[in-house]
């Protein structure tokens, strides 16, 4: 009893360990954002990482660069992106992760939504392959 006890605390540990691993460029992406740190945020993506939003009129792609020289020309603190991390799963090298968010702008509420993250382990690190997000205004639900 004692053996499966310790096989499942050891294994909850290395998954809780792992899931922190996948989790970091996520939350690093979101810290890069609100400090407008661009070196920072390259950090995150892998060289073939593409970005995609869905709208009204369908899905919208953004070019990775751009979005970084985009959030580098901001004020420190003027983005502000709240997410809850609802789910990670992996596979390997690949994992998916789920994070609803409420988005700020200059303090004030601009949009929520979800993002959908895919990522891959690269060369013993985590980096974000793809990303894609919705937005709306209404339906939003408080992200503290």
């Amino acid at each position: 009893m004692n053996k499966i006890f310790a096989f499942l605390l050891l294994s909850g540990s290395l998954c809780f360990g792992q899931n922190k691993e996948i989790e970091q460029p996520v939350r690093t992406l979101f810290t890069a954002m609100k400090n407008a740190d661009a070196g920072l945020l390259r950090t995150v993506f892998s060289e073939t990482a593409i970005l995609q939003t869905i709208t009204k009129d369908g899905v919208k792609n953004q070019d990775v660069n751009d979005f970084i020289n985009s959030v580098s020309k901001v004020e420190k603190n003027d983005l502000d992106e709240k997410i809850i991390i609802e789910a990670i799963h992996t596979d390997g090298n690949l994992a998916s992760v789920f994070t609803p968010y409420a988005f700020y702008f200059k303090g004030k509420f601009s949009h929520c939504g979800a993002n959908s993250f895919q990522l891959i382990k690269e060369n013993g690190a985590w980096k974000i392959q793809y990303l894609i997000d919705t937005r709306r205004k209404d339906n939003c639900k408080e992200i503290q």
